[in-house]
């Protein structure tokens, strides 16, 4: 694999692991790969470390395991309901053509290891899909801007096939409540936040504090959420964990699914389209490369794109995204209760910033990146009314 292309970049081994117990485990358990492997880490975006591993016959695969050291929660870096979901849907798709609707591009699973001795942690194997990753989702590194368009909206396809799955025809009816998943989220999200606000800076004795309008946020939210719906959630569904063709614009794989679950689909969707939720302060410099890196070293953590007309945007509108979707999910349009979804979505940024904060100020997390993200959680929580209000405005303007 080249090391100029998009994303997908690796290189050496941060979290080390036994190589000898690693091919001595494969050549017993999983002769499809030809051992002995090497390994390399990819460079960046897991919480899970990741590997690559070049087998003896040149094809490639991907180890995924947990951390090492004691985990915060039970639940997180579920490897194991990884794999679960990854076999579930991999089966379920497997005979499909390469360009049907309902097709889900996930990689084929080829193991799952829960003996900690191996490599340290559980960790589970997996098919290596050689693709695009992009960060960016203005997808400038694409010229033309048609072929950009067919990026996002084979993203949202992708999606919409997702949402279109019965849980329980393909062996996952368990693996989530069947239903309560906003009420759930707000109790457990304002759990964490309360407990992350009293967290005190090691060296000042200062309280990270709470959300500001945390607890006005989720009264308003418990009189307008969604609907209750269940169906398969990926739970970080967005544009740097697809993985797209490497010539054409289309997903050819989904990463990432240590959050998935059984949940509402408006959550999937509104954390795919976060982007777009808050207006677009630099529309003029909003097709120049270069504002990406800056925003990311001002600890900027969503470059806005909401707001801005066809001409403007280098890619799709959101009314766009959501018809397409709409359309794929056989769901009404326009998305009622919609504005509630959005700022969900920012709501949950806002505690996971808390969280990068929390462990700042317990020295956990020493990164300069690491403390200008802690430090935006107040900006976060806030825009769940910029988006509230910015909504409201609207309907107002259109009466």
């Amino acid at each position: 694999m080249t090391q100029n292309k998009v994303g997908q970049q690796y290189g050496a081994v941060r979290h080390s692991i036994n190589l000898d117990s690693l091919n001595a485990y494969l050549s017993s358990k999983v002769p499809a790969i030809k051992t002995p492997v090497s390994v390399k880490q990819f460079s960046f975006g897991q919480s899970n470390p990741t590997y690559i591993l070049f087998a003896a016959d040149s094809r490639k695969y991907v180890l995924r395991k947990k951390p090492p050291g004691s985990l915060l929660s039970s639940t997180a870096h579920a490897v194991e309901r990884e794999y679960r979901i990854l076999k579930a849907l991999f089966e379920y798709t497997k005979g499909l053509p390469e360009d049907s609707r309902d097709r889900i591009p996930v990689p084929e699973v080829f193991c799952l290891c829960e003996e900690k001795e191996i490599v340290g942690t559980a960790f589970y194997v997996m098919e290596f899909i050689d693709g695009r990753i992009f960060e960016d989702y203005r997808f400038l590194q694409i010229a033309d801007k048609e072929e950009r368009r067919r990026c996002w909206m084979s993203a949202i396809d992708t999606l919409a096939a997702l949402h279109r799955v019965n849980p329980a025809k393909i062996g996952l009816g368990d693996y989530g409540k069947p239903n309560g998943f906003y009420t759930r989220q707000m109790k457990s999200l304002g759990k964490v936040s309360s407990i992350q606000a009293e967290v005190k800076d090691d060296k000042t004795g200062e309280k990270v504090g709470a959300l500001p309008r945390g607890i006005e946020f989720l009264e308003w939210f418990s009189r307008n959420m969604p609907a209750d719906e269940t169906g398969i959630v990926h739970g970080d569904y967005k544009i740097d964990n697809l993985i797209f063709h490497p010539t054409q614009p289309r997903v050819i794989g989904i990463l990432d699914w240590e959050l998935s679950t059984l949940g509402h689909p408006l959550s999937d969707l509104a954390n795919l389209l976060q982007p777009y939720s808050t207006p677009c302060t630099i529309p003029e410099r909003i097709n120049d490369p270069s504002i990406w890196e800056e925003s990311r070293r001002s600890g900027s953590l969503l470059l806005s794109l909401g707001n801005l007309t066809p001409d403007q945007s280098p890619v799709p509108v959101e009314s766009d995204l959501i018809q397409r979707y709409c359309q794929g999910t056989n769901r009404k349009y326009p998305i009622e209760r919609w504005t509630a979804a959005k700022a969900w979505a920012w709501f949950r940024l806002a505690v996971i910033a808390q969280g990068i904060a929390a462990r700042n100020a317990k020295g956990q997390a020493s990164s300069e990146q690491a403390k200008v993200y802690g430090s935006k959680f107040p900006m976060c929580a806030q825009n769940c009314f910029v988006v509230i209000e910015g909504d409201e405005r609207g309907a107002k303007a259109k009466l």
